[in-house]
This record gives structure tokens, C-alpha cells and sequence, in this order.
């Protein structure tokens, strides 16, 4: 991870907090999302503009880079219903990793039950958010665990099996607005270490950047706006995957694609109305995918591509 990052507050940790809690409050169904306590961590001043619906339109087509307001929403949504399909199926854990502000553990408090939910990031962002919580009144649930890690000096495997993360237990794994910002080597053993600790029927849900924007190739809608953007925020992105790779490239982790969201699927699912119009574009740079430790047999399973 960058540098800034382990010193400072991520600050695209904080953009997707504040994106979040604008789509709590907006009316059209395509574009709200259930986040209500991002409503409780952003800043108090900010929190009252946002309920201005002039202030999330221009925080929506003039702030945020063309397309990723609608991006954040759809994986908001999407990973939404991975979490809660995820405690209804009976997951052993959810490990969180670069969890930023996330608030599924409270949101989904009492659908997780004991099922115990770990969120993994440096401290200095996870401490914000700690923060937050207690300014808030908002208290941790028991099932929930915190793992504070220092990547220049920590092991991973050696900080999950301190914070009680089981090995071979049936496990979904989060990484949310994480991968893009590795650098290829770190992804690859992030990999690693889900393969080392993921149980049979684990699942695996991220997204990613295709390679051709680190190249700077201009091939999608909203490229260079949002490129620019986590650049100006000192947050770079290092990783991505090739066009048709992803199979290949999950395999060497004993992961099988379950499914594979374009952009363009995103804007099919969240953003068209009945008529099948499209009445939001999605930032064309990330897709999101959902894998899994073993060839899935479920029927409703798609991969897309």
C-alpha cells in the first residue's frame, strides 16, 4: 500500500464514505443505497449539505469523476447482498480486508449473528473510523474484530491468526476499492494467503481495474477523470487485470470465477428503468467480481464478461 496510506486518513476511503451517504438520501431508486450510518460518520457541517438534493447533484456530476458516484452505488448494492446472502448461507467469518469506513457489521448486525466479522486496515484509518463510532454512540457488536496492521512490518497470516481467523473455515473474503491500489506483488500474496486460510465453498468478492488504464490507453468512459483523481489524492493505482485474463489469473489461487460485472452489466442492473434505458452511466475503469474456492454448482451462478 502507498505510503500516505499508512500515515494519513485514506482519503478515497473518505471520498466512498461521503458517496455512500449522499446515496442514503437520494429519492430515484437507482441511485439510493441502504448506507444510512455513512450518514454518521462523515462531518456534521457536511452531513446537513448532502441532505440538499442541488448539493448531491453537484457532488454527483460536477464533484466526483465522471461515472463513479453510479459506480459506488452499484458495488455498495452489490456487495450488500453478497454480505447478507453470505450470513443467511451460515459463513463461519468475514474478513474485511482494507475496510476503510465500512459499516456492514452494524448495519447487518442482526442478520450475522455469532458469525464473527474481522475488518483489516492500517491503523491510522481504522482508528478514524473507531472514532466516529464512539462520537456516534454506535457500539460494536461482540462478533466483531478489529485487526490494525502495519504492512512495512506486520505479516499477514501472522496478524490473522493472532485476532482468532480460523484456517479452513467456510470464509467470504472482502476487498472493496483494495486490489488497484497494490502493487502486483502484494496482490499476489493477498491472494496466497486467502487460498492458505479459505475453507471449502469460501467465497472471494472484489474489484479490480482493467490493466489497460494503468496504461493510460483512454479505451473507457471516465478514464482519465477519475485517474486523475486518486492520483491528486497521493493513493495511485498499481494493479490491474488484462481483458480476458481473470480466469487465468484466479485459477493460480484455486479460485473459480462465479460471477463477472462489466460496467455495462452494473448500468443493467442498478441504472436502467423499465423501459431497459440506461439513466446512469458507470465509470467504465473497474469491474466486480465474485469467485469461489471450488467450481460453483448453483444454476443461478453467471459469469459475464
Amino acid at each position: 500500500m502507498s505510503r500516505r496510506i499508512e500515515t494519513d486518513t485514506s482519503r478515497t476511503a473518505q471520498w466512498t464514505c461521503v458517496s455512500r451517504a449522499a446515496s442514503a438520501l437520494e429519492s430515484d431508486s437507482h441511485y439510493r443505497s441502504d448506507d444510512r450510518l455513512a450518514l454518521l460518520l462523515v462531518p456534521t457541517v457536511l452531513r446537513s449539505v448532502l441532505h440538499i438534493p442541488l448539493v448531491r447533484r453537484l457532488f454527483s456530476r460536477r464533484i466526483a469523476p465522471e461515472g463513479i458516484y453510479e459506480y459506488t452505488i452499484a458495488r455498495t448494492k452489490t456487495i450488500d447482498e453478497v454480505f447478507r446472502q453470505s450470513l443467511a448461507d451460515g459463513y463461519d467469518q468475514i474478513l474485511i480486508l482494507g475496510a476503510g469506513f465500512d459499516t456492514r457489521a452494524l448495519r447487518f448486525r442482526r442478520e450475522a449473528g455469532d458469525t464473527r466479522v474481522f475488518e483489516l486496515d492500517v491503523p491510522v484509518t481504522q482508528e478514524a473510523k473507531l472514532r466516529q463510532y464512539a462520537r456516534r454512540g454506535l457500539d460494536i457488536p461482540e462478533n466483531v474484530r478489529f485487526i490494525p496492521i502495519d504492512f512495512d512490518k506486520e505479516s499477514l497470516p501472522d496478524k490473522l491468526q493472532e485476532a482468532g481467523f480460523a484456517r479452513g473455515a467456510r470464509s467470504l473474503f472482502l476487498m472493496e476499492g483494495l486490489l488497484m491500489y497494490l502493487q502486483p506483488a502484494s496482490a499476489d500474496e493477498t491472494f496466497r494467503v486467502i487460498e492458505r486460510f479459505a475453507g471449502d465453498g469460501s467465497e472471494v468478492v472484489f474489484d479490480y481495474v482493467r490493466a489497460s488504464v494503468l496504461r493510460k490507453e483512454g479505451l473507457h468512459y471516465g478514464e482519465s477523470a477519475v485517474s486523475e483523481r486518486v492520483a491528486s489524492a497521493g493513493e495511485g493505482w498499481h494493479f490491474g487485470i488484462e481483458e480476458g485474463e481473470l480466469e487465468r489469473y484466479l485459477a493460480r489461487y484455486g479460485l473459480t470465477v462465479r460471477e463477472h460485472l462489466t460496467p455495462q452489466d452494473l448500468e443493467r442492473l442498478y441504472f436502467a428503468d423499465a423501459s431497459g434505458r440506461v439513466v446512469g452511466r458507470v465509470n467504465g475503469t473497474h469491474c466486480l467480481v465474485r469467485a469461489t474456492t471450488a467450481p460453483s454448482t448453483d444454476p443461478r451462478a453467471e459469469t459475464r464478461s
